[in-house]
């Protein structure tokens, strides 16, 4: 049994499939069949094209009133609702349009005023799910499956490969990650988790089997005004950037889970760690002051 390796970019993001097969042919097989996929997904959850299904839902919310979604839809919307309340409202996929009022090209921050006018359209109770039908009930909304896009295609692409007959793989999709079966060694996976102020540092590797991984961080896209770090996980409730953690990780058993629970553990800020020993998964917090929290072990 061999690893084969495939590089391709979506979702704006670097993605690296790990295949163990018997023979290149089949890896390949998989591995196309995986990058159909993931295609598919981007265009149809893709808040940058207007010919997306979201976009088509979003042209709803922007006017108000009520759309039909399919199944696929309909169960993202069913995670998202669920992930608002097992979260106490701080996960919110109607929360994007906060990202009107940051520029993180210039280090600058938004005026209070146009944040204070912004969060007037973010809110899941401004919403009605009734399956299939959504109601906007807030004309000027917008809905964004950032938070868990990237995670479902990582899901997606585990099961995609899971049926090509592949015993093993490791998905990497821009730092969230599945490790699906067993590594070719017949052991599980080994992952690092980064220092989220050094790069080229690692905090610890743990090992992966039918699990997934998500980091949720302070380093991807930040301002610095000041001497103070404003990064893009904006809270919901505040409009402005997360505090008090530079990172969150979470092991779970599907990457849109341990996605959800990473970023409502950097929203949550220094409350974060608590939260996630609460919810009882494995997981490593990083503060500002670069304490580490949690309850992983290293391998």
């Amino acid at each position: 049994m061999e690893a084969y390796l495939f590089e391709f970019s979506a979702m704006a993001s670097p993605c690296r499939l790990m295949i163990c097969s018997a023979n290149a042919l089949a890896a390949e097989v998989a591995a196309r069949a995986t990058v159909d996929e993931v295609r598919r997904i981007e265009s149809r959850y893709s808040r940058y094209l207007p010919e997306s299904e979201l976009s088509r839902l979003n042209d709803v919310a922007r006017k108000g009133g009520v759309t039909i979604v399919d199944d696929e839809m309909a169960a993202l919307l069913d995670f998202a609702f669920s992930a608002y309340e097992k979260s106490e409202g701080v996960f919110d996929i109607t929360s994007g349009v906060l990202r009107r009022a940051w520029n993180y090209d210039a280090a600058k921050l938004p005026s209070r005023k146009i944040i204070s006018e912004l969060l007037n359209y973010v809110g899941l109770q401004h919403l009605l799910w009734e399956r299939p039908l959504l109601h906007f009930l807030r004309a000027g909304m917008e809905i964004d499956f950032g938070g868990i896009g990237k995670e479902f295609a990582v899901d997606r692409a585990a099961e995609v490969i899971r049926i090509s007959g592949c015993p093993g793989a490791l998905i990497n999709f821009g730092g969230d990650v599945f490790a699906m079966g067993v590594a070719p060694t017949g052991e599980s996976w080994e992952v690092s988790i980064a220092d989220p102020r050094d790069a080229g540092r690692n905090i610890m590797t743990v090992s992966l089997r039918d699990q997934a991984l998500a980091t949720s961080g302070d380093y991807e896209r930040y301002i610095e005004v000041d001497g103070r770090r404003y990064c893009h996980i904006l809270n919901p409730r505040t409009g402005m950037a997360v505090e008090g953690m530079s990172s969150a990780t979470v092991i779970s058993t599907n990457c849109m889970a341990a996605g959800v629970f990473s970023s409502v553990a950097m929203i949550k800020g220094r409350s974060g760690a608590e939260w996630l020993e609460s919810q009882g998964l494995p997981y490593l917090c990083v503060t500002q002051e670069g304490q580490v929290l949690g309850n992983l072990q290293a391998d």
